[in-house]
């Protein structure tokens, strides 16, 4: 387990911006951000895109890419980092954003909701927004 870098103070999702570096629970650098999704109907915080480091991305078992955060796994947001709640494996199995997302769970009562933000992950990184 490593220990991140001072992250300074914490801060709301609206100053939260691309390429802040983003940690594991265990301390590891996974990524960086790519997108801040939100609810624009409701002006609700979603999640994070995270975008892998070339480097940590193989250690980690990723495939190059992006990978979708929940707000449910963010532990915190700060000025210079943003921890997750989740171990450095278990951010290895964070869902990708696609087109057409699968199923994260099978709970009937979010189950739309998590495709959903999985899509809207998908056309900010594809620019389909």
């Amino acid at each position: 387990m490593s220990q991140p870098p001072d992250l300074g103070n914490p801060i709301a999702y609206l100053g939260l911006e691309k390429n802040t570096p983003v940690y594991s629970a265990d301390g590891d650098e996974v990524g960086v951000v790519a997108h801040v999704l939100e609810d624009d109907h409701e002006d609700v915080f979603d999640g994070i895109v995270i975008a892998h480091h070339d480097d940590h991305h193989h250690r980690l078992g990723h495939e190059h890419g992006h990978c979708f955060a929940d707000r449910d796994q963010i532990a915190a947001i700060h000025e210079r980092g943003v921890t997750l709640n989740v171990s450095t494996a278990e951010a290895a199995d964070l869902p990708k954003p696609s087109a057409n997302p699968a199923v994260m769970h099978d709970d009937p009562t979010v189950g739309g909701q998590a495709q959903g933000k999985l899509k809207r992950a998908w056309n900010m990184i594809s620019g389909n927004y």
